[in-house]
């Protein structure tokens, strides 16, 4: 089956790895006052850090920060460990003197944990400790909740972005789930900005939806964009051996259904391409790629070695993609970059647009030539050969699949009019149904406002022809992902 360990380092970004930076707040003045109070709240920040750990993920605690002092250092060290987001516990009172020198200096995103250490005080116990000052000591280890209104009022005068979690620290799925997606938006956001791009080749001429302000995406998104020429590819193409050949069409029965009227030659003309696209994306460190080419469209002269080469892809651009290197065709960088994305929350990202609709069932049929997101396909992905690429030069392999029934995410990255991206998506379901097979990827997709409300909402905000489809519904987490970015995200259903 498919081995993903050689591309790990693609989809994780583990050369930059996610840096959390987490402090708890309290006021110095309580310390001397409520005896063990200090204690309480520090293993309070000490479980809280625990239950955040995650594979691949840095947390740098700085504790309770109690002073105005404190909280000076404490936007130095959060600078100097280069965090990428910031988790501010509040554990009880605190004055937001202690709190905006750290999140000012550090300059990154703010999440503000307002977490309760259990459902509510035992009022009776509560009320028959004959103590006051155990009593206020009690209750300030409750009233996490009280400084919150002043810390946000601070924040939304200095103009600093903040997002709140409400609820409890232990035994609270709703607000573990949001810490969680919270995480996962600033982890896709981290691999965004570390990702090294590929384009390769040239548009499609005419699709004028499709072309994009490389600079827009870089300034947005972060990362990097490698323009790679196809010489490199067809170059890198003739050196591949005789035994890697083999080996390859060896990976490709093993991987895909490999229909019967597949020519050797063409399997192997595709083991080659594969190869070489291995060995590009190894070479330049792509994390994606987005490319197309046509060559002189001259069918009396011949292929030239660069039409035989990126006429051959889809199998090896598949490969690519369902290990976590997603690739999209028609040199679409908008929707390789959604591809990125949805791959990188681990729900795949298949490269899809409208084919028809179906007014009986009420879905839409959507699918595209070229690759797909193989590792998300319902059952085994088909391999076809195509006696002409539609709209395209060339002919050769294909690949024919159906995204897996059940729910779905669909996302397109816009540029607007006002030279700005937005995020839009949908979510659907895959159903079974009949699909058109013609060699390409194709689903059928329905969604709760119906197939002609959703075409027409979808198209309303002015797209790219291309989407990313990914399984599951994940609207939560990519409404996090456009808060962490500072775009827009707009969801038709």
């Amino acid at each position: 089956m498919l081995s993903t360990d050689s591309f790990n380092a693609n989809r994780s970004s583990n050369s930059f790895p996610l840096k959390l930076g987490l402090f708890g707040i309290g006021l110095e003045a309580y310390w001397t006052q409520f005896d063990g109070l200090q204690a309480r709240l520090e293993g309070y920040l000490g479980e809280l850090s625990a239950t955040m750990q995650r594979p691949g993920i840095e947390i740098t605690n700085l504790g309770l920060i109690d002073t105005p002092e404190k909280a000076t250092l404490a936007g130095h060290q959060f600078r100097q460990a280069d965090v990428d987001i910031i988790f501010l516990y509040v554990t009880t009172y605190a004055l937001s003197s202690t709190v905006l020198p750290v999140v000012r200096r550090a300059k990154v995103p703010v999440i503000v944990l307002n977490l309760a250490p259990e459902p509510a005080l035992n009022y009776t116990w509560f009320n028959n400790l004959g103590d006051r000052t155990r009593m206020t000591g009690e209750w300030l280890a409750y009233c996490s909740a009280c400084p919150v209104p002043e810390i946000a009022s601070v924040f939304k005068r200095s103009n600093i972005p903040f997002y709140q979690v409400t609820g409890m620290l232990t035994n609270d799925p709703v607000a573990w789930t949001d810490i969680d997606e919270w995480i996962e938006a600033a982890r896709v956001a981290n691999i965004m900005a570390h990702n090294r791009l590929g384009v390769m080749g040239n548009y499609y001429g005419g699709m004028l939806d499709i072309y994009s302000n490389l600079t827009l995406h870089s300034a947005t998104f972060g990362g990097h964009i490698e323009m790679v020429e196809v010489d490199q590819l067809s170059a890198i193409r003739q050196d591949v051996t005789a035994e890697e050949i083999q080996q390859r069409v060896a990976l490709f029965a093993e991987t895909f259904d490999i229909q019967a009227d597949c020519t050797v030659a063409e399997l192997e003309r595709a083991a080659r391409t594969s190869v070489a696209l291995d060995r590009l994306v190894s070479e330049l460190n792509l994390g994606s790629l987005a490319y197309y080419y046509k060559g002189t469209g001259n069918p009396n002269a011949g292929p030239t070695p660069n039409e035989d080469t990126m006429s051959s892809v889809i199998l090896g651009n598949s490969l690519l993609t369902a290990r976590g290197v997603p690739v999209a065709g028609e040199y679409e960088v908008k929707n390789v970059q959604a591809m990125k994305i949805m791959d990188s929350f681990g729900v795949g990202g298949s490269f899809t647009e409208y084919y028809a609709m179906d007014f009986t069932d009420d879905v839409v049929l959507m699918g595209h030539d070229g690759p797909g997101h193989i590792a998300i396909a319902e059952g085994k992905t088909k391999v076809r050969p195509l006696y002409v690429y539609h709209g395209k030069v060339g002919s050769g392999l294909s690949v024919e699949m159906s995204v897996k029934h059940g729910p779905v995410t669909l996302l397109s990255v816009v540029e607007t009019v006002d030279g700005a991206i937005q995020l839009l998506m949908a979510e659907g379901e895959s159903i079974a149904g009949p699909i058109l097979e013609i060699g390409n990827t194709n689903s059928r997709y329905r969604f709760p406002i119906g197939a002609r409300q959703f075409v027409n909402d979808w198209n309303s905000h002015g797209p790219a022809h291309h989407c990313a489809v990914g399984v599951g519904h994940i609207g939560r987490r990519l409404k996090k992902l456009g808060q962490l970015l500072g775009v827009a995200v707009i969801q038709v259903c």
